[in-house]
């Protein structure tokens, strides 16, 4: 059995709204447990779709780099 990768697929779905929506749902979830001061949001990016949280207020940056409460929360 030979496996070939079909590489125009795989970056169609890398690149696609479903793939945005997978992404935005765990950014979001991390967002829920984080609570205030922190947001997400979603981006196409040269070869993928790509989420970020962020800090928005100062308590929840100062949270952030004392805790590193971002990372815990994914």
């Amino acid at each position: 059995m030979k496996f070939v990768l079909n590489r125009k697929g795989v970056r169609e779905l890398m690149r696609s709204e479903p793939m945005s929506a997978v992404c935005m749902g765990y950014a979001n979830a991390a967002v829920a447990r984080l609570g205030d001061g922190y947001s997400a949001n979603a981006h196409l990016g040269k070869n993928r779709v790509n989420a970020e949280v962020t800090a928005d207020t100062f308590e929840a940056k100062k949270e952030n780099l004392e805790t590193n409460s971002i990372l815990k929360a994914l």
